[in-house]
This record gives structure tokens, sequence and C-alpha cells, in this order.
């Protein structure tokens, strides 16, 4: 029985305000995994490095899970050259383990850079070593012109993929992207969809909603994740002046750092450019607490993303009863059934959006039917469902190891 776990996520702190930089699904993916886990009788510690000279070392988030902040390069250290401190953090992790005296039966880790450091461990603590990528620099090179990774993050990947114990991804897509692209061995694999925290996103009242976040328009239209070019919120904002409701339009863009985001700053031109300024708010990043409020006084969420390893603002929008439109790219694929709990895209481009937006916002009926099968779906796919699956995976590799290491005792 797994009873004890290490979850790693270094660059990425969990308890860190969403849609800032390098904040979005992995932080509340490793966040809720922590939460249900513990919640099932585990201690669970997520390892992550401090970015900020405030951040408490220890950050109780329930009885028996810990966020542990742990020194790794300058606050201000980019994520790319994050891969020099790996050491540190794991020295610092070391004297961590040492002062508590504790052992972990498992280790999981998340992104590239997370995954090194977990090779390290495996080693030093004999135990098994799941990983789980979230974005994989392949993938995302093949999916938008211009898109730049390090090489030295491909290599990492092929590297921790060859070493870990199981590779856990969310699709099937991802699956195939692992094998077809990196030669990851088959029998490696697990495919977990991610999930949705149920107790914190449920439907709001439209008119309250509305009214709370001072929208006087009659449309409204949101997009809420990071703020990033393979996002594709270009097309979001190409694709507003071409709707049939764009006179009386409000489109929310939730995310980023206002006065810190150069991506921000040309979305920000773009929308005067395109003489739609006065109709778009960039809110900046938002409490995760506050986003229920934001799916529900939508009346479509929409993310022309050029690729998604799962998408999991979409589910979040999908459980407040909000329909989807979205690119038919990755892990939306997977949730989001095209005509009746939203629409899926196929040619990103802002055309085809304005179409299917104008379907919805024109029709009250359709929009309300979808949006209650979106929930009916989102309520099948809480963090709960995603724990347990992960759990068996855990005890079946755990009993896995501890046979080999009783045959080769024998």
């Amino acid at each position: 029985m797994c009873s004890s776990l290490a979850l790693l996520s270094l660059h990425g702190c969990p308890v860190a305000r969403l849609g800032e930089k390098d904040t979005g699904g992995m932080n509340v993916y490793v966040l809720q995994l922590a939460r249900e886990l513990a919640r099932r009788g585990r201690r669970v510690d997520v390892f992550t490095r401090c970015h900020d000279p405030d951040d408490p070392q220890i950050v109780q988030l329930e009885d028996g899970a810990r966020v542990i902040h742990l020194k790794a390069g300058p606050y201000d250290t980019g994520k790319y050259e994050l891969v020099n401190y790996i050491p540190e953090f794991l020295d610092a992790l070391y004297g961590f383990q040492r002062a508590e005296q504790s052992r972990y039966d498992l280790i999981h880790t998340h992104y590239w850079l997370s995954g090194r450091a977990g090779m390290i461990l495996s080693r030093e603590w004999d135990c098994p070593h799941f990983t789980t990528f979230h974005t994989l620099a392949k993938t995302k090179l093949r999916a938008r012109a211009g898109e730049r990774e390090p090489l030295l993050r491909e290599d990492i990947e092929t590297l921790v993929m060859s070493d870990a114990d199981k590779i856990v991804v969310s699709t099937d897509e991802e699956r195939e992207d692992v094998i077809r692209l990196y030669g990851a061995p088959e029998r490696k694999i697990e495919t977990v969809p991610a999930g949705v925290d149920l107790s914190v996103f449920s439907p709001v009242d439209q008119r309250a909603a509305r009214r709370d976040l001072g929208i006087e328009e009659e449309n409204v239209l949101l997009y809420v994740g990071r703020i990033e070019p393979l996002k594709g919120i270009d097309v979001l904002l190409r694709a507003a002046p071409l709707m049939e409701c764009s006179e009386d339009l409000r489109l929310l863009v939730v995310g980023g750092s206002p006065g810190s985001d150069a991506e921000l700053d040309r979305l920000k031109s773009l929308a005067s450019e395109l003489g739609i300024d006065d109709s778009v708010t960039f809110t900046g990043s938002v409490a995760q607490s506050e986003l229920p409020t934001y799916y529900s006084a939508a009346d479509a969420f929409v993310l022309p993303s050029h690729a998604e390893s799962f998408g999991l603002a979409a589910l979040e929008a999908m459980a407040c009863g909000t329909p989807a439109v979205v690119s038919r790219v990755g892990g939306l694929k997977t949730f989001i059934d095209s005509g009746v709990s939203g629409y899926l895209v196929p040619w990103r481009c802002p055309e085809s959006f304005a179409q299917r937006l104008d379907v919805l916002v024109a029709s009250p009926d359709l929009r309300d039917a979808m949006g209650r099968a979106a929930r009916k779906k989102a309520l099948s796919m809480g963090w709960g469902h995603v724990a347990e699956r992960l759990l068996d995976h855990y005890a079946s590799s755990l009993t896995a190891d501890a046979c080999w290491q009783e045959m080769a005792g024998d």
C-alpha cells in the first residue's frame, strides 16, 4: 500500500495565483491531486521552489497534505534556467527530509524539470517514480509555427521517459505522442484524464454573476488561462468584430499580469487595432474562488488553442453550466461532445469561431441545453475519480517492485 507520497512540481507552485506567468492547469492538477490523496488517508508532501521571499516554508493544504517551499536559484529565475538549480533543489529537499526523518513510498513528478529531479530521488530513495509532463516540447513545436523550446528539454523528456517506472498521460492522443515522438515503451504509459473540483465549480445565477462583475452587455464571451501565443487568444479577438452581436458584446480575458506581460501588451494593442478595445476587459489573474462567477456570467467559454494536453479551464466552465467553443485539439476532444456540450472548431480561424459563437449567442434554448449537457459531463469527472485511479496504479507499481525485490533477494 502506498501510504506516503512525494509530489514534485519544481517550477510550478500549486498555491500560486493562477493565470500569472507559468501558472495554470498543472498547478491545479498538483493541488487537487494532493488534497484528494490526503483525503484517502495518504500522507502527501508537494515539493516546489520558493518563488517569493515571503513564501512560508510549509503550507498546509489538508490534514496529511502539505506544500514545501525549497530554495532553488534566485526568485526571478526564468523557467528554462531552473535546470541549473536542480542540484540546489535536491540538496534543500534532502535537508528537509533529514530534519523530519521522513520517508516516501513513491515519487510522482510533474513537468520535465521535476522529472529530472525525480530520476535522482528515486535512486536515492529506492522507490518507484511516476511522471506526468502536462505539456511536451515536441508536441508544442508541431502545433504552432514560431514556438521555441530548448533542445535540452526534449533530451531530458526522453531521458525521464526512459527512466521512469510509469508515465501518466491525460489522453490517448498524448499517449500516442509519447510513443511516436519519444519512443517511450507502451507498457509504461497509463492514461488518467484530469478532473475538476466540483465543490468549487458549480453554476451561479447568470444575472447575479454579471451584476457582480459590472457587466451590462447582453452577450458575454470568456477566456480563462495563461496569456501566451499557443493559446490562440488573438483568434478570439479577431472573431469578436465578425460576430453579428459585436455591438452589444463584452469579451473577458482572464489571466496574465498587467504591466509585466509582453504577450498581454500585444493582445491589448491588437484589440485597439481591431477597434474593439472598449468591448474587451483584460482582468489579469483572479482567485480561483472567483472563477465560477466569471464562468457563469458568460454565454460561452472560448479556447482557440493551438495545442492542449487536456484543457482544464474548459472543464471548469462546463462544471458551471457554460458551453465551451474550443479548438479541436488534444484533450479537449475527449470530454467535449461537439454540438451537445459545446463546439469543437476544426480550423483556428476567426471566421469559424465567430460562426459557432453566433449560433450560441442567438439561441438561448440551445445554449441552455448545451450548458446542462456540459454540467452533466463535468459531474462525472471529479478529482476523486482521478485520485482513485492513480492510487490503483501506484499500488500495482509498488506490488510489482516488491515482488522484483523479493526475487532479487532469492
